[in-house]
C-alpha cells in the first residue's frame, strides 16, 4: 500500500513545484523505494491538448495517448517512469466524467454536490494504481487560495481522513521575499499561506521555502513556530543553474530525510546518488560548445519547446559539450532571406506546431540547412516543412504544400504533399477521423511502432529497425509522392509497420539531416539522453569544428 504525499503551493505560481516533486521522486528511487508522480490542475480544461502554447507551456504526450500538462515530463525525465493517462488529472475532467455519470443516472437521483461527488471522483482518482507503488506523490496546481482548487484540497482532506494514520502528509511550497531595503527575508508572505492552507483542514508536514539569499537559522526557527513545523522540515530551496542539480541539492537539505521522518520511517535506506553525481558533473564540466537554433513560431515562450530544450541538454550531455540554444522565430524570414539568421549556428531544429503562420520561414529553415550542409533535425511539423521544402525545391512540385494550410484558408492554393489523415491503426483497432471532428484528443496520440529501413542512418542510431516513439499530430506526408521524393534523394527511412505512413525521412547525401513525424524528445532522460539528440548533437560537435 502506497503512502501519499501531497505538494501544495502558496504565495506566488511558478515556484517550481513540479521540479520540486520530481526532484523528490528522483531522491526516494535513490533510496530504494518505487514511485508514481500524478498531477491535479483546477483548470476547467479537460486537458491541455486545446491550449495554446503561449497560455499553457508544451503539452507532454504519454504512452497511452494523454495530453498532458508539462510537469509530467520534469516527472519522467528525473525518474524515468512512464507517465500515465491515469497520472493527470483537470477540474474539466472530473466535472465531465461526473456529468456523464448522472445523465446516465449512476447517482440514483440524487442531488449532484461538489461535495462528496466531484470529491470522491478526486479521490477515486487518487486510488488508481496505489498498490503498484511505495510512493505516490501527487502536486496540486495553483496556489492555495485560488477558489477553483478549493474541491482538490478538501478531496486531498478527506482522502488523508480515510487512510490510515501516518499514510499521508503534506508538503507545501512558499516564498521568502527578500527586500534589498531593509536587507532582509520576510517570512509573513509563507505564514499566510500556511494560515490559508490551515482554515481548509490542512496542515503542513513539510515547508520548501524557495529563497534567493540562504535562510537564516533565525528565519528558520520562526518559520517553523509560526507555521507550526518542525525546524529540520523547514527546507530551503535556493535557484540553481541547471535543474539536474535539484536532487542532489534538495538532499544537501534534508528533503528526502523530512519526507521518510514524518512517515516515521526509521532507519531509512541509504540514497545511491550515482546518477545524479554524473549527470551534475556533465553538466559543470563541458568540453566545448555548440550552438543551435531552434526555428519555430512560440519562441517568446520557452516553456512551449520545454521537452526539446532539455533533449538537447541531454544531448550535450551524452557528448560532453554545452548546447547552447538560440530562440529563431520562424516568421522573421517567412518573406525574407534565411541566411543573416542561421549563418553561424552548428546545427539546426525545427519543432512541431499547428498552423500556418511561421511555415514559411520553416521551410527556408530545412532549405538553408539542405544547402548549406548544417545538421537538422525536423521533428513533426518540422518533417512535414523538410518535405514540403523537398518537394518545391528539388523534386520539381512547386505548388506543394499541405492541406492544413488551405483548410485554415478556404481555397485550394497547394499540392497537399502533406494531408489530413482520416484513418489509420492503432493496435488492432481502425481509427478514424474527420476533418471537422471536436480538435481535443482526436489526433493520433500516443504511443506507435515503427520500422527503419536497414542500413540508413537512423537504423545506425537507434541500434536496429524496430522502434516506438510517441506522436501528436492530425496530418501526415502523402506516400504518393514517395516515389518522386526518393528519387530527389529524400529518403522515406521509417515507417509504419502497415507501411502506409511515413515516420522518418533523411537525405542519403547530406552529413545530417532526419525529419521525424514523432516526438523523440518526450523520452530523452539526463541519465538516458535519446538517442536520435545525442548524435544530434554529436552532428553539431563535428560541424562546428569545420565552421
Amino acid at each position: 500500500m502506497a503512502r501519499f504525499i501531497f505538494i501544495t503551493g502558496g504565495v506566488v505560481s511558478s515556484l517550481g513545484k513540479g521540479l520540486a516533486s520530481a526532484a523528490l521522486g528522483a531522491l526516494l528511487q535513490a533510496r530504494g523505494y518505487t514511485v508514481r508522480l500524478r498531477k491535479l490542475d483546477p483548470y476547467l480544461n479537460v486537458d491541455p491538448g486545446t491550449m495554446s502554447p503561449f497560455e499553457h507551456g508544451e503539452v507532454f504526450v504519454t504512452d497511452d495517448g494523454a495530453e498532458t500538462d508539462l510537469d509530467l515530463g520534469h516527472y519522467e525525465r528525473f525518474t524515468g517512469v512512464a507517465a500515465r493517462m491515469s497520472d493527470s488529472i483537470s477540474s474539466g475532467r472530473v466535472y465531465s466524467t461526473v456529468l456523464e455519470k448522472e445523465r446516465r443516472g449512476d447517482y440514483l437521483g440524487k442531488t449532484i454536490q461538489v461535495i462528496p461527488h466531484v470529491t470522491n471522483e478526486i479521490k477515486d482518482f487518487i486510488r488508481i494504481g496505489e498498490d503498484e507503488v511505495d510512493f505516490m506523490l501527487c502536486e496540486i496546481g495553483g496556489t492555495v487560495g485560488d477558489i477553483e482548487g478549493l474541491p482538490f484540497f478538501e478531496a486531498i482532506r478527506q482522502f488523508a481522513q480515510d487512510k490510515a494514520r501516518g499514510q499521508c502528509i503534506f508538503m507545501h511550497l512558499t516564498l521568502l521575499p527578500y527586500l534589498a531595503a531593509s536587507g532582509e527575508l520576510k517570512t509573513k508572505p509563507t505564514q499566510h499561506s500556511v494560515k490559508e492552507l490551515r482554515s481548509i483542514g490542512l496542515a503542513p508536514d513539510i515547508l520548501v521555502c524557495r529563497s534567493e539569499h540562504p535562510i537564516p537559522e533565525r528565519e528558520r526557527e520562526k518559520i517553523g513556530l509560526f507555521c507550526n513545523v518542525r525546524k529540520d522540515a523547514v527546507i530551503a530551496a535556493y535557484d540553481l543553474k541547471s535543474i539536474y542539480e535539484a536532487p542532489l541539492a534538495y538532499h544537501a537539505q534534508g528533503l528526502d530525510q523530512a519526507v521518510l521522518d514524518a512517515f516515521g520511517i526509521s532507519p531509512a535506506p541509504k540514497p545511491d546518488l550515482t546518477i545524479w553525481h554524473d549527470v551534475a558533473d556533465r553538466i559543470h564540466n563541458p568540453e566545448g560548445e555548440v550552438r543551435v537554433a531552434i526555428v519555430g513560431k512560440y519562441t517568446q515562450l520557452e516553456d512551449a519547446y520545454k521537452s526539446i530544450a532539455e533533449a538537447l541538454t541531454h544531448g550535450g550531455m551524452a557528448n560532453r559539450v554545452k548546447v547552447r540554444i538560440d530562440w529563431v522565430d520562424a516568421e522573421l524570414f517567412d518573406r525574407a532571406d534565411a541566411a543573416p539568421y542561421l549563418e553561424g549556428f552548428h546545427a539546426i531544429l525545427v519543432p512541431g506546431g499547428f498552423g500556418e503562420r511561421g511555415t514559411e520561414g520553416k521551410i527556408k529553415a530545412a532549405q538553408f540547412a539542405r544547402e548549406k550542409r548544417v545538421p537538422y533535425l525536423g521533428i513533426c511539423l518540422g518533417m512535414q516543412m523538410a518535405v514540403i521544402e523537398a518537394a518545391r525545391n528539388v523534386a520539381g512540385l512547386t505548388t506543394a504544400g499541405s492541406e492544413e494550410f488551405d483548410h485554415e484558408a478556404g481555397v485550394k492554393r497547394f499540392e497537399p504533399v502533406v494531408y489530413h489523415l482520416k484513418e489509420w491503426v492503432q493496435g488492432n483497432q481502425t481509427v478514424a477521423r474527420k476533418q471537422g471532428d471536436a480538435k481535443g484528443g482526436t489526433m493520433r496520440l500516443g504511443s506507435y511502432d515503427a520500422v527503419l529501413r536497414d542500413g540508413s542512418r537512423v537504423a545506425d542510431i537507434y541500434g536496429g529497425t524496430a522502434i516506438e516513439e510517441r506522436h501528436r499530430h492530425r496530418y501526415e506526408v502523402d506516400t504518393k509522392y514517395r516515389d518522386k521524393l526518393e528519387a530527389a534523394g529524400l529518403c522515406f527511412t521509417g515507417m509504419s509497420p502497415d507501411g502506409k505512413l511515413p515516420e522518418i525521412v533523411e537525405w542519403t547525401d547530406h552529413p545530417w539531416f532526419i525529419g521525424v513525424q514523432f516526438h523523440p524528445e518526450l523520452k530523452s532522460k539526463p541519465f538516458a539522453p535519446h538517442p536520435l539528440f545525442a548524435d544530434f548533437v554529436r552532428a553539431a560537435v563535428e560541424n562546428s569544428r569545420l565552421v
